[in-house]
């Protein structure tokens, strides 16, 4: 059976739970003064879903559990959000996470599979996760094994040629095992992505490659949850959730604001970021 972090939760519960986590975000950091804030913000509310949200099925006391559901953080810059998750659903302890980007911490800047409990693939190479991810539905389906595969990417990522060439082989061989999630937060490292390289029509292009496609508010737990859902129930091809977030989510004065895609704030900042989050707005 899976862990008892499968079980479905309530949407109060999962909305506290991003809230407490954004904080964590926040906190992981000022301590290490570097990291990248806009991007995990915005991933936060569907990661919350899918590791506590009834959908992703893992040990995390058995983190090689061969029937376990593998998930691939394309993105892998933005690991506060995803390493915060890691830790409250028992991967390794949240003391740990004040060591983030330290030396000798296990918790790098980018995620290492060989390393840290949880993580299935040492990213960072931007467009690579994808096909990576692809491999593993491919494993998935020559094994007859029953579990799923998911696979975040970013949207500025999404720019990248490789990343097409994943989306064009999984379509053609219809991995129904397969769920892209693109973080859409409309923001990537020096501007807004419609102005540097724009993706519309988005939704169109994934379903010319054959995809099954889901457009969703990211930051809405119910939103997420069924589509997740509808993605792994989906039979004879891949799906993809674009899912519209705002980069910086939480933060009014990081949202939409492409200087927060890689720096921390500071001691100052952090404490009016933090009262701001646990006021509500997110």
């Amino acid at each position: 059976m899976p862990g008892t972090a499968t079980q479905t939760a309530d949407m109060e519960s999962l909305r506290r739970l991003s809230q407490e986590l954004r904080v964590k975000i926040i906190e992981m950091l000022v301590e290490a003064g570097s990291g990248h804030p806009g991007g995990s913000l915005s991933e936060i509310d569907m990661l919350v879903c899918l590791y506590f949200g009834g959908i992703l099925r893992y040990r995390a006391d058995e983190p090689a559990w061969p029937d376990r559901d593998r998930f691939v953080l394309s993105k892998g810059h933005c690991t506060p959000g995803y390493y915060s998750v890691l830790a409250r659903a028992g991967f390794f302890s949240e003391e740990l996470l004040p060591t983030f980007r330290k030396l000798e911490s296990p918790l790098q800047g980018h995620p290492d599979r060989t390393r840290l409990a949880g993580v299935e693939l040492s990213a960072g190479s931007l467009g690579q996760g994808l096909s990576a991810a692809v491999g593993m539905a491919f494993a998935a389906r020559l094994d007859d094994a029953e579990w799923q595969t998911y696979c975040m990417c970013g949207d500025g990522e999404s720019q990248s040629g490789h990343i097409w060439e994943a989306i064009m082989c999984a379509g053609n061989y219809k991995l129904d095992n397969l769920t892209a999630i693109v973080d859409y937060n409309q923001v990537q490292q020096t501007g807004m992505v419609a102005e540097i390289q724009d993706l519309e029509p988005f939704a169109d292009k994934f379903r010319a490659f054959k995809w099954n496609v889901l457009e969703i508010d990211g930051h809405d737990h119910r939103a997420c949850l069924d589509a997740l859902t509808s993605a792994r129930d989906h039979r004879g091809a891949p799906t993809a959730i674009i899912s519209n977030t705002k980069k910086g989510k939480g933060v009014s004065w990081m949202e939409l604001d492409y200087n927060w895609h890689g720096k921390a704030p500071s001691a100052e900042e952090a404490g009016r970021a933090i009262a701001e989050i646990m006021g509500g707005r997110a």
